[in-house]
């Protein structure tokens, strides 16, 4: 079983659409993840804007978002 993983920022613990979104957004070979909230702070975008791409990279047939 994996180890979760959480938000490097609050703490939350991650669900793999925002584990998928952070590598997306900063890089595969990250080792600090964001929820969606602090990675739209990060990115400096709304909220609404992440969950937009995240179906966006689900409909393109992103394999991060298996």
């Amino acid at each position: 079983m994996r180890e979760k993983k959480t938000c490097t920022e609050c703490k939350k613990i991650l669900s793999k659409d925002e584990v998928a979104l952070t590598q997306k957004m900063l890089g595969r070979d990250i080792t600090e993840f964001y929820c969606i909230d602090c990675l739209a702070e990060y990115l400096e975008c709304h909220r609404s804007d992440l969950e937009v791409k995240i179906e966006e990279f689900k409909e393109q047939g992103c394999t991060l978002f298996l």
